[in-house]
This record gives structure tokens, sequence and C-alpha cells, in this order.
């Protein structure tokens, strides 16, 4: 049974015609999701996602239903859960708490054979310096999938906040970042050559994704790619082009069409984003991401992965580059178990 919360966006997705899945049987890691229960948020960006409740059965809902073949995902940052009480700097660790536990019912295979949450990256104040060490092994106790953070970094990467990002490199764990202001790229390629042992994952295409932006803009967006994919300690995740950022909607968002877009329409407006930024960091440093569910705002699950397949034939790609964008990079970056089989 539904949550009456979650019926408008429900009721726009169920307008559209399912597509014919493509490649039903190409192993797929989702290596990024948000699980949570946002009805009692009256603050932004929460108050304003359509999707109230995303739990175990509502993403394996929209996995069994799609007829693709994911096999495994990780978990995003997203402040979820959160300790009432305690320690201000260690309430985050909350959010792994919760997450392991639906990783333990996915686990037990009565949601069927995806396994969810294999891995999983958090929330961590780095600006604690070399204090931060407790919050990040206190994540890493509360589940042993625990893989890194996801936090924004000062513009003058002051020594605090270096001192607290060098424990990442120190415990093994990664950082991912995304902001929609994509002028801050160059000073995230600045952060990851000072501590090249840190994996450093770029978030949604690098920042927000506007088709209707001028030149200039677009021209500024590339450069800021160009110089995160110059530090080879650098991946970039493949999603996200599809949302809503703060008030501003795409054409393709709910509030703006009555019925979905499909794939192929999607794939004539997005695809030179996705060409540049895999061109840029090569198919063995992307991943593809659902992003879900803030990207169901405007495509469903099915259609977004035939999105990213059609993505990928455009672009020509052999079997052992889609085996990796798809799934192998995923794996490498946050240290997946192997489940493709």
């Amino acid at each position: 049974m539904g949550y009456a919360a979650n019926e408008p966006i429900e009721r726009w997705l169920s307008r559209e015609t399912p597509e014919e899945v493509l490649e039903p049987d190409l192993p797929i890691v989702d290596p990024h999701h948000h699980l949570w229960d946002i009805r009692p948020f009256a603050t932004e960006p929460y108050a304003s996602f359509e999707q109230k409740v995303y739990l175990c059965e509502e993403i394996v809902d929209d996995i069994r239903r799609s007829g693709h073949n994911v096999l495994q995902t990780v978990f995003a940052q997203c402040g979820a859960f959160y300790r009432a009480g305690g320690p201000p700097a260690m309430r985050c660790v909350g959010e792994t708490e919760f997450v392991h536990g639906i990783f333990a019912m996915s686990n037990s295979g009565i949601y069927g054979d995806t396994r969810l949450c294999t891995g999983i990256f958090g929330s961590a104040d780095l600006r604690l310096g070399a204090k931060v060490t407790e919050v990040l092994q206190a994540h890493m106790a509360a589940s042993p999938n625990f893989r890194g953070v996801r936090t924004a970094f000062p513009s003058d990467l002051n020594d605090d906040f270096m001192q607290g990002y060098a424990q990442l490199g120190k415990l093994g764990l990664s950082f991912d970042n995304w902001s929609p202001d994509f002028d801050r790229l160059p000073t995230l390629a600045r952060l990851a050559k000072a501590n090249t042992d840190v994996t450093v994952i770029v978030n949604h295409l690098g920042g927000q994704i506007d088709p209707s932006a001028p030149p200039d803009v677009q021209a500024r967006w590339r450069a800021g790619i160009d110089a995160v994919a110059a530090c080879p300690n650098t991946v970039m995740k493949c999603g996200g082009g599809q949302m809503r950022v703060g008030e501003w909607e795409p054409p393709y968002h709910m509030h703006q069409r009555d019925v979905p877009m499909g794939s192929e329409a999607l794939c004539e407006v997005l695809f030179p984003y996705y060409r540049y930024v895999i061109e840029a960091f090569g198919p063995d440093r992307c991943m593809f991401e659902s992003n879900f569910p803030v990207d169901k705002e405007c495509v469903s699950y099915r259609t977004l992965w035939n999105l990213f397949k059609r993505i990928a034939a455009r672009l020509g790609l052999g079997e052992s580059e889609k085996a990796a964008i798809f799934a192998g990079t995923a794996m490498r970056a946050y240290r997946l178990p192997d489940l493709v089989e």
C-alpha cells in the first residue's frame, strides 16, 4: 500500500506509455540514490521534493517495474534519520545506522535479487580537522558498507578543512561532492590534487544542467569539467541532468509537462552534456547514476536507464566500456562486492 504523500508523483508517472526495456540483461550498479521520509520536513530542499517517502519497498518497486538488471546500489547522503540527541557532530552517524538496516533487509532476499546499499556514503563535518576521525570511525563501525562522505568544501580550502579531509585518505574513504555552481569545479580540482590518495567522486555532471543556458555559461561548465578530469583520482557520476535545482525546473519536470518525456526525446536534449563528460573522463572513470527519487520528478526509473543505454549506443561504446560505465567504475570507486554475473 502506497503513501498518500507520494500520490502526485506516482500519478504523473503513470501517464507515460512504458517503453520497451533496452538491453535488459546488461548488469547495472546504481551508485547514487537516496532513502528518506521527509513528510515532517518544512525546510528546503526537502519541502519541495515530490517523493515524500522513499524507503526499501519504494526503491525496490521502482527497480522491479523498470525491467533493468540492477544488481546492487549505493546509498547517497541526504540527511536522513540523523540521531535526535547526543553530540551534534555525531548525529549524522544515525543515517548510516538507518541505511545499514535497509541493507540488512535487502540482503535477506525477501525483497528480490537486487542488493540495496552495498555501499554507503554519508556526512561528516571535515572542518573539525583531525577530530573528525572519531565521526568517520563511528560511521565505519555502524556499517562495514560505509565508503566515504559527501560534503561541501570551503573556497579557501583552509587548514582545518584540509586536516579533516586528510583523514579520509588515512581511513581509505572517498569524497563525494556536488554543487549546482560548476564554477567551483576548479577548486575541487585543487582539492583532488592536494590529496591524491582520496578518490573524488563528482556528482550529477558537475553542476546544474540547463539545456537553454547561453554559450558562455556552457563554456564555463566545460572548463570546470576539464579541470577536474585532468586529475586521475577523480571519477564522474553521469546523471542528475534531469533534476530540478532550487526553484528552477527543467522543461521535462512534472510541473512543466502533463506527460513524462520518453528516453529518445530526453537523449536529444541532454546528449551533448553526457557526451562531453564521458569523453573528458573516459568510460572507465564514469558511472551512470539514477539520483532517485530526485530525478523521479522528471523521469521514471525504466525510462532513465533506457536514456543511459541510448547515450552509450550513440557514443558507440564497446562491451568493455559499457561494463565499466554501467557497473565497473562504481564497483571500483566504492569497493563493492562482485555480484556481476
